[in-house]
């Protein structure tokens, strides 16, 4: 692995493992100034709220970063300038979609909360370019500064708010509150030009040229990231959907840390260097992927391993079924884990087309498999769904792995196995709890 890769992994790694951390610190806090139904509240909303801005992504960030224009202010500010456009026009979707939501789910105060979470979209859309500069150049020690004391001084209102309020309001206002102290981090420790309103036609042809399929890519992402918590917000109750959020959170640390590292090192590196260059790029592509899917796959399957101590010392006595749905979310993983990597390759080549149809299949294979394990088999089905989709999902995979040169049999191979064998030793003890799971929704 290059100086630049593990040094910039050196940092992802602590920026969002310091995160994750300060996050889990907080739900446990909040666990107890709260209730269960309010991280099933928070996890509907987040639906909306991410579907939102997954429908309306023109690929910015992708597009600065691969861009040779990159650098060049008029290109950045025309960025900034769409993002600001698309933070408003999030928003005033989210008013419309507000009470029609609430009715759907039948809980009448998800229409406030929408329209009030949802002015988060406008502003986050004024977020300095400064980041996506950083990250083209793989300068992420400044970034990690940034995105730490954000989550610190950002934790400490939210916290504050929830003892103050006792209600899911405090979760609510944050999300706003967030977003105007990271935008004010941000200014103060990473340097940069200061962004301007600006139109470059030349610029905004380019952005929605590579963004045309990076838009419907971010709606079948929003599929994937949070079809289940939609699918179950109609078979599950707030109270067990809140547990289920809990668990996922938990046992998909490692696989969200894993993508995190990909996303910030990997496109980087490939546009520099890609795969089909020769076979020394290859092999750099394939020692980078080893050493952090080993990483990844180890500490998900430890966390499936220790699921039972992680809840019961973490949670009380309400969260305690939180622990047999960690352990299979974790095991759901471990496929996802073995392919990460393939992805940032194609970006890194310019190919948004090929992206796009791999995350459809997916998409289509995950919500298919997904709904009807829910609609056969409760929870317990919509699971074992989620890792056939994901299997079914590879041959896509291999297709544009092929294509950018960079498929490596070896690799998905030896890591498909380890992981197998890793969570049939781990899921066979806990048969009879994981069998339970069936009578949940």
């Amino acid at each position: 692995m290059s100086w630049r890769a593990l040094r910039g992994a050196i940092w992802t790694l602590l920026g969002f493992g310091g995160n994750q951390a300060i996050r889990l610190v907080v739900n446990l806090i909040l666990a107890r100034l709260l209730f269960p139904s309010a991280f099933g509240t928070m996890a509907l909303l987040m639906v909306v709220i991410q579907g939102l801005n997954n429908f309306s992504d023109v690929g910015t960030r992708p597009g600065v970063i691969r861009s040779p224009r990159g650098d060049e202010p008029e290109f950045l500010n025309t960025a900034w300038t769409i993002e600001i456009i698309r933070g408003v026009v999030l928003w005033l979707t989210c008013c419309a979609l507000a009470v029609p939501f609430a009715r759907f789910y039948d809980t009448p105060e998800l229409a406030t909360y929408l329209m009030v979470a949802g002015f988060s979209a406008v502003i986050a859309g004024f977020t300095p370019m400064r980041v996506l500069t950083a990250e083209r150049h793989l300068s992420l020690r400044s970034l990690t500064k940034a995105d730490l004391l954000t989550q610190l001084v950002t934790s400490s209102v939210l916290i504050l708010l929830a003892w103050m309020t006792g209600s899911v309001w405090a979760m609510v206002i944050t999300l706003g509150f967030g977003g105007i102290i990271r935008i004010a981090i941000i200014l103060w420790l990473i340097p940069g030009d200061r962004d301007r309103l600006f139109w470059d036609r030349a610029a905004v042809r380019e952005l929605t040229s590579f963004g045309k399929w990076i838009f419907p890519s971010t709606i079948m992402g929003f599929l994937i990231s949070q079809g289940d918590k939609a699918i179950l917000g109609r078979y599950l109750t707030l109270a067990q959907l809140g547990l289920y959020n809990i668990g996922y959170f938990l046992a998909s640390f490692p696989l969200m840390l894993g993508g995190s590292v990909m996303g910030r090192i990997m496109m980087p590196l490939c546009r520099e260097s890609p795969p089909s260059s020769g076979r020394e790029a290859f092999i750099r592509l394939r020692r980078i992927r080893f050493v952090l899917t080993g990483s990844i796959m180890v500490a998900t399957l430890l966390v499936a391993l220790l699921s039972p101590a992680i809840v019961g010392f973490l949670y009380d006595e309400r969260y305690q079924q939180s622990a047999t749905m960690l352990t299979l979310i974790a095991c759901v993983a471990v496929p996802q884990i073995v392919v990460l990597g393939y992805d940032a390759v194609a970006l890194a080549a310019g190919d948004s087309r090929g992206f796009f149809i791999l995350i459809a299949v997916r998409a289509v294979l995950f919500l298919g498999c997904f709904w009807v394990g829910s609609h056969m088999a409760g929870l317990y089905g919509a699971l074992l769904g989620q890792f056939i989709g994901t299997v079914l999902n590879y041959p896509t995979v291999v297709w544009l792995a092929r294509k950018h040169h960079a498929w490596d049999p070896l690799h998905d191979a030896t890591y498909a196995l380890i992981g197998l064998i890793g969570l049939i030793m781990i899921a066979l003890p806990r048969l009879d709890a994981i069998r339970q799971l069936a009578l949940i929704g």
